[in-house]
C-alpha cells in the first residue's frame, strides 16, 4: 500500500455523518473517493491475494456512501481472498452516458491509485444491471467477468421508458430512438465476443424485475452469440434479500476465479 492510500485509510471521513474515524467495513478499510459531484469507495483488504495481486469486484448501485450491507456475506470471503471492493454512486442514472462516463473516470482513478488489476469483476444487484453492463459493453477489455443477483438488462421491463427518458434527459420518443444504443439486452456482443463469463442468480417469482425480459434475454442473447454464461433461478423467489440470493456458494466461487466452473457453460 503507497503512502497516499495509507493515510487516507487512517484519515477519510467515513462515516455518512462526517465523523473522522477510519472504518472497517466488511473486515475491510473503507477509503473514500472524491470525484467532485461523484462519491465512491475502496475497500481495502487486510491481506493481499495470491502472489500480491490486486483483484477487485465492483458493485453496484451505490445509493449513498457505503456499499449495500446485502452483500456482505459474499463481501467478508472476497476481502479475506484478498480482493478489494470498489463502487461510486451515480445516482439514479440508469446507465445513462452521463453515469458511464463518471464509471470510466472511477476506474481510472481505482487502477491509476491503488495497483488494481487492469480487468474488473462486475457484481450488479437490481438496477447496477443497468449501469455496469452499459459500461462494461463500451469497455470489455476491463471487464474480467460479470455477476448478477437479479440485475435489470432491459429499460423497458425497469424503470420502463416514461421514468428512464427523464434519467437521460431525454423525451420518450428520443430515447425510443437511441434504445439499441443504451439498453443492456440490445448490446451484448461486444462481451460474447471478448468472452467474458457471466453468472446470474435470479428468482421466477420477480416481479419488479422480471426473469423472462432481463436475466433470460440476457442469457438467450450472449449464449447465441456465442458467449459464455450460467443462469441459476431460485424457484418461486422474488425481487427480495435472502440467501438463495446474496449466500450462494457458487457466486462466490465465480467471482475469485473469475470463471464459470465448467468453462464450457451455458446451460440454464
Amino acid at each position: 500500500m503507497n503512502l497516499r492510500i495509507a493515510l487516507a485509510v487512517v484519515c477519510f471521513a467515513a462515516s455518512l455523518n462526517g465523523s473522522a474515524v477510519a472504518q472497517d467495513v466488511f473486515g475491510a478499510k473503507r477509503v473514500g473517493i472524491d470525484l467532485g459531484a461523484n462519491q465512491g469507495f475502496v475497500l481495502v483488504p487486510p491481506k493481499p491475494g495470491p502472489e500480491g495481486a490486486r483483484p477487485w469486484v465492483w458493485y453496484a448501485p451505490v445509493l449513498g456512501n457505503n456499499p449495500s450491507p446485502n452483500i456482505e456475506w459474499m463481501a467478508k470471503q472476497l476481502v479475506d481472498a484478498g480482493f478489494y471492493i470498489v463502487g461510486v454512486n451515480v445516482g439514479e442514472s440508469m446507465g445513462n452516458p452521463a453515469g458511464r462516463a463518471v464509471y470510466s473516470k472511477f476506474y481510472d482513478h481505482v487502477v491509476r491509485e491503488f495497483g488494481l488489476e487492469p480487468k474488473a469483476r462486475l457484481l450488479a444487484q437490481s438496477r447496477g444491471g443497468l449501469m455496469l453492463y452499459n459500461w462494461a459493453v463500451e469497455n470489455p477489455s476491463k471487464v474480467k467477468c460479470i455477476a448478477g443477483v437479479y440485475p435489470v438488462g432491459d429499460l423497458r421491463s425497469y424503470p420502463k421508458i416514461p421514468r428512464a427518458a427523464k434519467e437521460y434527459g431525454l423525451t420518450i420518443e428520443e430515447l425510443e430512438k437511441i434504445l439499441p444504443d443504451n439498453n443492456p439486452v440490445d448490446r451484448l456482443e461486444p462481451l460474447a465476443k471478448a468472452d467474458i463469463p457471466i453468472l446470474h442468480i435470479h428468482g421466477d417469482a420477480d416481479k419488479l424485475v422480471p426473469l423472462d425480459a432481463n436475466s433470460q434475454t440476457v442469457y438467450d442473447r450472449h449464449t447465441k452469440f456465442g458467449g459464455r454464461m450460467e443462469l441459476i433461478v431460485p424457484k418461486g423467489s422474488g425481487h427480495k434479500v435472502g440467501p438463495e440470493f446474496f449466500e450462494d456458494p457458487r457466486m462466490v466461487k465465480f467471482l475469485i476465479e473469475g470463471d464459470l466452473a465448467n468453462k464450457n457453460s451455458s446451460a440454464n
